[in-house]
Formats: structure tokens, sequence, C-alpha cells
């Protein structure tokens, strides 16, 4: 089958706290704050984000961590969600500053008469995949047989509800033939496919790889490589964003950039740490008690994060028609994808850590 970008119609004109001791449900538990002191300078700004443990967030959790922030006069507190489509609604009710989460959020947002834009770009694929409950369908043979099934995702209107729409879709499955759960982040997604609620699971790493290496799962929709998003999408598919307000960039822009110096150093950092490197930076917690598990999950989408943080050319009218595309009501609205980013920051990060 053809990549979704080539079949869809062009689209119209237009920072972690102290949880390095945390348990693993601490972690992953929904609207928990963080708070990393010592910053001086540019005062506080909140940072709303869905599922902070997954690696989906990773290099916000490095710039956090590694003190990036602080170095930069930043205090950095974060909100945690159990989705990344909670983490903008917290944004949009002025319950945080900025939100780390999946790029074509933006055009939801943009839809709702907020003006929105990416400031930095943090992953390069959506570092996502799709797993049937072997426990559920022991005689799972196609992505037929989840017809009437649930399908869990971090909730409705998130960034794994649209992957997994995509992966069904392509495979000719229907989507009024399924029924989609928010099922949350961390262990809240583990207990409800092994429990029943749900008989498959769209949800990022390191959970897919923990329920595949547990055997719980099989896989049969990947969007967790450069190739993979590649072939489903024809062109440059952006995800994970650190997105702001139009009126927080207009007002506070020294905070902006100060945020955006810190994503663009530690993906600089990421890009050449060692493993031993990475297990010592992030929270305990993340490693949900298995550092090789943690390790191998990193490895399978160590490539799909940005190199720069620059939002690529193609990339905001790719996740436009992405979006239209399996939701065709979005169609109709007034959205920009040249107002949906901004490279501004990005540009001044990298002459500032050579990247």
């Amino acid at each position: 089958m053809s990549p979704v970008a080539m079949t869809l119609p062009a689209p119209g004109r237009r920072a972690f706290g102290t949880a390095c001791a945390l348990s693993a449900a601490v972690v992953f538990a929904p609207a928990v704050m963080r708070t990393r002191t010592g910053g001086a300078g540019l005062g506080r700004v909140t940072v709303a984000v869905g599922g902070q443990g997954v690696l989906y967030h990773l290099p916000l959790a490095l710039a956090d961590c590694l003190g990036y922030f602080r170095a930069e006069g930043l205090e950095v507190v974060v909100r945690d969600f159990s989705a990344g489509a909670q983490a903008r609604q917290a944004v949009l009710r002025g319950a945080a500053d900025v939100y780390s989460g999946a790029f074509e959020h933006i055009f939801r947002a943009q839809a709702s008469g907020q003006a929105c834009r990416a400031l930095v770009l943090q992953g390069r694929a959506p570092q996502l995949a799709l797993g049937v409950s072997l426990r559920a369908l022991p005689g799972y043979r196609d992505p037929g047989d989840l017809a009437g099934r649930h399908i869990g995702v971090s909730s409705i209107g998130s960034s794994t509800h649209l992957a997994a729409s995509l992966l069904l879709l392509r495979s000719g499955v229907a989507l009024r033939h399924v029924a989609f759960v928010g099922v949350g982040s961390g262990a809240q997604a583990l207990a409800a496919l092994r429990s029943g609620q749900v008989q498959a699971l769209c949800h990022a790493d390191p959970i897919m790889t923990l329920l595949e290496q547990r055997q719980d799962t099989r896989i049969i929709g990947e969007l967790r490589s450069l190739k993979a998003a590649q072939d489903m999408f024809g062109a440059s598919m952006p995800a994970g964003s650190l997105c702001a307000p139009q009126a927080f960039i207009e007002q506070q822009p020294a905070q902006a950039q100060a945020l955006v110096n810190g994503i663009v150093h530690a993906l600089k950092w990421l890009h050449t740490a060692a493993p031993a490197d990475l297990v010592k930076a992030v929270p305990a917690a993340y490693l949900l008690g298995d550092q090789g598990l943690y390790l191998a999950a990193f490895n399978r989408v160590r490539e799909t994060y940005s190199t720069h943080g620059l939002m690529p050319d193609d990339g905001p009218a790719t996740a436009l028609r992405v979006l239209t595309h399996v939701q065709p009501q979005w169609a109709g609205a007034k959205l920009d994808p040249e107002c949906a980013y901004t490279n501004e920051f990005v540009h001044r990060a990298r002459q500032k850590y050579d990247v």
C-alpha cells in the first residue's frame, strides 16, 4: 500500500523535576507535579507533559535531569498527565505555560481558535507501536480479527489514537468496527491490557518493548523507526515537540529561548551518550526495574530523535494531511501549517551549542 502522505489531499493554506528516586507508579501517575529548583534570573516555567516516563519525552527529561534548564537560569515545573491531549488542554486553560507532546496537537489548538507554535522538534517519528494481547486473542491471524474489539490508546484525540487509526486503516480495518478506549500511560496502560479491558494497545516505549519481551503482546503495527515512518507517511512526520501559545512566545521570549536551549543541548548529548550514561542520567523509576529492557527500547527508537531540533520544511504539511485523512472533520477548519512552528529559537540554540 502506498504511503499515507502520497494518497492524501493537499492541505489548505494556511522540565523534569527531581523524580530520580520515585517509584514507577508515582512517575506514571497522572497530574503529578515535579519541580527542579535552583534556576535564577528567568523565574519559573510550568511544562505539561503526557506520560513523562516514556521515551517519547526523553529529550525534555534529560534537559532537566542534566541541569541544562538551570544552566539557562530557568526553574522548571513539570505537570504530568496521563496523555498528551490532556497536557495540551492544561496549557489552553492556563494550568501550564508550555507542553511537550505530538506536533499535530498544534492544529487541534488552531481549530479551537488558540494560536500555538512548536518551538523545537524532539522526535522525527511517532515512536509508537500497536500490539495485540496474546492472552485475549491467542488465535490472532490478521488485523481483521480486531473487528469488534477494544483498542487501548492513551486518550481519545492523542497521538496514540491517531497512530492506531492510521495503522488499522492501512491494514484495511474500518475504524467504525473497533472501539478506542483511553487507558492513560505507564502502569495504567499495562493494567488495561493485562486485565482484558482492551484487547490491543497502541503506545510508546518502553511500555511496548516491555509487553513484547514479556510475551504479553504481538506487535502488528510499527512506527518506531525512521523507515517505518517513511513507509507510512512518504515524507517527514514531526512527532514529539515542545509547544507554546503565541502569547507566551511574545511575552516571555527569554524563557522560550532558555527552554529551547536546554532541549537542543540535550539532543546533542543524547546522540553521543553511551548507554551507561543514559542509565545514570534518567530517573531510576523510568527504567521499570530492568536496565536491559530500557536500553533495548531506547536503541530501537534512538535514531528517531532529532539531531538538531529544527522542524523539517515538509513536516507541518505532512502532519496536517495525516490528521485530516484520519479525521476528515478537520479538513474544513482554518488550519495553517506555516503558523504551526518557528525555527527562530532553534537557530540561536544551535549557534550557542555548536549543533
